[in-house]
């Protein structure tokens, strides 16, 4: 992919993408401690807004999806953003670098099958696999790696109903307690990567903009050692 950074002009903020949930609630207190607040808007849980001043004229947000995050990032519409690694994994940008473990955001990657088959077949035994997942280059590299075939569904949401609707037998999605997966007759078999959150920077961006964007990667860092 051939995704730039479009030079921003003059005394242009920064652009930060943030993920909308449960991410979010976590890197706030992270700008809270860089003395970072967003305006009232980004609170009201009725605004429609999605792009937001901040109380550093430095610095402005958007909150987008988090898949989308990467996106915003590696095409240079936003400078700066937070990411799982399993984004990162998934879409691999060569335009994104990723200087900096947040810490916050902690799951993991893994293959789920139905407790009722545990028992009734061996992982080493698989050449050929149906998964459902939103996860399928890092499902397929997973799998290629060992020799096995995988058939990938991709699916955005409710992974974990497709064994029991017959759509395939294995699933490869993000675990943090295994509350969902218990609740859906699923069971963890195999671990993929253990995943977090990591500050993500546009390359050509750090590269014209080396003092604005090089500053913030350093805010982030002190923010980070002091949690």
């Amino acid at each position: 992919m051939t995704a730039r950074a479009e030079p921003a002009a003059g005394n242009e903020p920064v652009i930060m993408a943030l993920p909308n949930g449960r991410i979010l609630d976590e890197v706030m207190p992270l700008l809270q401690r860089m003395g970072i607040e967003p305006e009232p808007a980004f609170a009201d849980p009725a605004s429609r807004q999605l792009r937001f001043a901040t109380s550093d004229p430095g610095l402005a947000i958007i909150r987008v999806r988090a898949f989308d995050v990467a996106t915003f990032v590696a095409f240079g519409a936003a400078q700066l953003g937070v990411a799982g690694n399993d984004v990162l994994m998934e879409f691999d940008y060569s335009e994104i670098y990723a200087p900096l473990d947040l810490d916050i955001g902690h799951c993991r990657m893994m293959v789920a099958a139905p407790a009722d088959w545990i028992g009734h077949e061996d992982p080493r035994s698989w050449s050929h696999l149906r998964v459902a997942t939103k996860y399928p280059e890092v499902t397929r590299r997973h799998f290629a790696a060992r020799g096995v075939q995988a058939e990938c569904i991709k699916l955005n949401g409710a992974i974990e109903l497709g064994p029991s609707l017959g759509l395939c037998r294995h699933i490869v999605d993000l675990v943090q307690t295994g509350a969902t997966l218990a609740a859906n007759g699923l069971v963890e078999v195999e671990h993929i990567a253990d995943v977090s959150s990591r500050l993500i920077v546009n390359r050509p961006a750090l590269k014209t903009r080396p003092a604005a964007v090089g500053s913030w990667i350093e805010r982030f860092r002190a923010a980070t050692a002091r949690q």
